[in-house]
């Protein structure tokens, strides 16, 4: 198999869970959902990457978070990473983990994964080696095993 097609093929499993989440954040309607990650912000930056000052920016720019949640009573901001696992791997989820924390005060982590969704906190992750279920507060159960239908009719 070419290489090329097992990175296209996880790009786009990566880039469905982005809808996802995005999706089912927004039918909850508890936030503003902003695409934040560097995707989004990049191509409106690389006309200007001549520049010393936005190489820098852009550079710092390279690893945030996928999405900003912002509540509508503005008192809770959240930063989320997205990312797609065909089963569940603490020890890569513990290194996207350690690079957010590095770089970001507080970022969460998303996964969606044939069997269900999980989100936790940068930090737990780390210190409990462990992510839980997304929880019922954040995306209904209805809600969430509509959208993990969906999920798995991109799975083989």
């Amino acid at each position: 198999m070419n290489k090329n097609i097992g990175f296209v093929r996880k790009l786009i499993k990566g880039k469905i869970a982005e809808v996802i989440f995005e999706q089912m954040m927004r039918e909850e309607g508890r936030y503003t959902i902003i695409p934040f990650g560097y995707e989004h912000t990049m191509p409106t930056l690389a006309q200007y990457r001549s520049l010393v000052k936005v190489q820098t920016i852009i550079d710092n720019i390279a690893d945030a978070p996928d999405f900003v949640l912002i509540s509508h009573d503005k008192t809770e901001v959240y930063l989320v990473e997205v990312k797609y696992q065909s089963k569940l791997n603490i020890e890569d989820l513990k290194g996207y983990a350690k690079k957010l924390i590095e770089r970001w005060e507080y970022p969460w982590l998303f996964v969606a994964t044939p069997s269900g969704f999980k989100c936790g906190l940068c930090k737990k992750v780390l210190e409990e080696g462990a992510i839980g279920d997304l929880s019922e507060n954040l995306v209904s159960y209805k809600s969430q095993a509509e959208y993990l239908k969906v999920l798995l009719e991109f799975e083989r």
